[in-house]
């Protein structure tokens, strides 16, 4: 998963919103989200203009707290 959704939620916008913004389809930033696919750079530009920060950013996996399994002894 990348870090679209967390951006998106931030800025309180629907995968709609931002699907309409883009001009592309809310499955497309269903897909994005989920990191099935990557927006293209075109995209990936827009989105980092919306979101006000980098493409780099965008695209870092989402890290994952709490997520090591405890093994008992």
């Amino acid at each position: 998963m990348t870090n679209i959704r967390k951006h998106r939620q931030r800025l309180k916008l629907t995968q709609a919103e931002v699907a309409e913004k883009l001009n592309v389809t809310p499955q497309a930033v269903t897909q994005w989200e989920s990191g099935a696919r990557n927006p293209d750079i075109i995209k990936l530009k827009k989105l980092a203009a919306l979101f006000k920060c980098s493409a780099d950013e965008l695209l870092e996996p989402v890290s994952i707290e709490n997520s090591k399994i405890r093994k008992d002894d």
